[in-house]
């Protein structure tokens, strides 16, 4: 029994795989891989935290919080340009979402730099 589960679990994710491989628009891979990206970035700013320390508090607060905030506007960017959302964002052109995830970054950077010092 634990090796069909085992094999089903792998079936399970190469299928997965294929279907987000044939399915998803380049597009939408590209701000996948910035989000994996942003991700790890975050991920390694938190152990670096955890294991040497945060002496300069305020650079590792804006430097995390910078990636918190890039991942979620990466997210609003990947959702209003998803083929699929469509019908949800019919006001908002693909253009527009991404002048719209520009201007945010622009404004999230500055307060960044306002942060540090």
């Amino acid at each position: 029994a634990v090796v069909s589960t085992q094999s089903t679990g792998v079936d399970v994710i190469s299928r997965l795989f294929g279907e987000y491989t044939s399915k998803t628009p380049q597009k939408l891979k590209l701000i996948d891989a910035y989000l994996g990206y942003i991700m790890f970035t975050g991920i390694f700013q938190f152990l670096y935290c955890c294991l040497v320390g945060t002496f300069p508090f305020n650079s590792f607060l804006s430097g995390f919080i910078s990636t918190v905030a890039s991942f979620i506007l990466g997210v609003c960017l990947r959702i209003q340009t998803n083929p699929a959302n469509v019908a949800v964002f019919k006001d908002i052109s693909v253009e527009r979402a991404f002048a719209d995830f520009i201007f945010a970054h622009c404004v999230l950077h500055l307060v960044v730099l306002n942060f540090i010092g």
